[in-house]
């Protein structure tokens, strides 16, 4: 479902990404996990076709970013660190609005809102103005809108970041349901390893923009914990490597 090789992405003299190949197979949910300014970010954008790679391709369900950037796109769900959410409109509302902009035939809208609010817990808060529920909720509606086109891949950043333990163990479920009993390929980026203890069953490690670790949970996990894994494995980017990273995702590089 998601194929990348060779893939670079070059700021003028910074290298954010250094020739990373993967792929993930349907229904797979992969864990995407490195320290600030290993070049996480920097992939996941272009993973979503948000960001272009200046050497390699990206496949979305069979399709180039290249060459099929509008089958590939449909075919990806996105919910980022902060969801793009409208305040002022109604849980409904907003994921229709989603939907039409998704290209959701007109004829199926109605069926395929009410089928992401009832997958994502929103039955009862879908006449709620967004603005007004709490954050696990309008993190519920992010989930909805990056789902109501039905996508094969679920692109998922940070999806619990700032949620209070209760809020992220009903998230956490929700991520769960939305790979296992609806198939989705489901890659999820997090700074929380037992959220990717807890949700994926395979890791891809990044740093210094190369790809240090992949493989199956267990096999990764071994005798110790994630967390050993992380820290041997993570290597620490300097902070001005960090910086540089920042800057170049801004554009301001």
């Amino acid at each position: 479902m998601i194929r990348v090789r060779g893939v670079w992405k070059r700021y003028g003299d910074f290298v954010a990404v250094r020739d990373v190949s993967f792929e993930i197979g349907r229904g797979e949910v992969v864990a995407f996990l490195g320290p600030n300014g290993a070049g996480k970010t920097t992939t996941m954008r272009m993973l979503t076709g948000f960001l272009t790679p200046t050497e390699g391709s990206i496949a979305i369900a069979g399709h180039e970013l290249a060459r099929e950037a509008g089958l590939a796109r449909r075919a990806i769900g996105y919910l980022p660190e902060t969801p793009p959410l409208y305040p002022e409109m109604r849980v409904h509302e907003y994921v229709r609005y989603v939907a039409r902009i998704k290209d959701v035939p007109r004829a199926e809208l109605a069926d395929k809102v009410d089928r992401a609010l009832a997958s994502c817990g929103l039955e009862d808060v879908r006449g709620r103005v967004i603005g007004r529920l709490s954050r696990g909720y309008r993190q519920r509606v992010g989930l909805a809108q990056a789902i109501v086109h039905e996508p094969e891949v679920l692109v998922l950043d940070e999806p619990t970041a700032g949620l209070d333990p209760m809020q992220m163990a009903q998230i956490r479920r929700l991520i769960r349901e939305l790979a296992e009993v609806e198939g989705r390929t489901v890659i999820l980026s997090t700074h929380i390893l037992p959220e990717a203890e807890a949700i994926c069953r395979r890791v891809l490690l990044i740093s210094h923009g190369e790809i240090r670790v992949d493989g199956s949970l267990e096999d990764v996990v071994g005798q110790g914990t994630l967390e050993d894994v992380f820290l041997r494995e993570a290597m620490p980017v300097s902070p001005e490597d960090e910086s540089a990273q920042e800057h170049a995702e801004e554009g301001l590089a």
